[in-house]
């Protein structure tokens, strides 16, 4: 099967169990890469036969900036259940991370794999 993938998609949003992260937006990496098929799009170099990875980014990036969560769990099981809805897209993997979360560590975050139940 085929992927499309966005790396290390920079943004902000609520995301954090400490009150200082509840009140201002924190720097959020996100990467992602869902499986379908583009044998169809690419056969007639057609976008519109397939998940076009600009809308892709640009949906992440409103979910994101638009959502409140304690956790990067929470957060990103609802990103996943948000890119799902597509239902070209058989799976999705998603990394979120969080620059500068804990001292002396580049980032902090949470990987998933979740699969399309349709």
């Amino acid at each position: 099967m085929d992927r499309i993938f966005i790396k290390n998609l920079g943004t902000k949003g609520i995301l954090g169990i400490h009150s200082h992260e509840q009140q201002k937006p924190q720097e959020i990496l996100i990467s992602a890469a869902v499986t379908l098929d583009i044998v169809q799009s690419a056969q007639d170099d057609d976008i519109s036969q397939t998940v076009n990875y600009s809308t892709l980014a640009k949906d992440i990036l409103r979910f994101t900036e638009a959502s409140h969560f304690l956790t990067i769990e929470a957060f990103i099981e609802a990103l996943a259940r948000q890119i799902l809805a597509d239902k070209r897209i058989q799976e999705a993997w998603l990394r979120v991370e969080k620059p500068n979360a804990v001292p002396a560590a580049e980032s902090v975050g949470v990987e998933i794999i979740r699969k399309n139940s349709a």
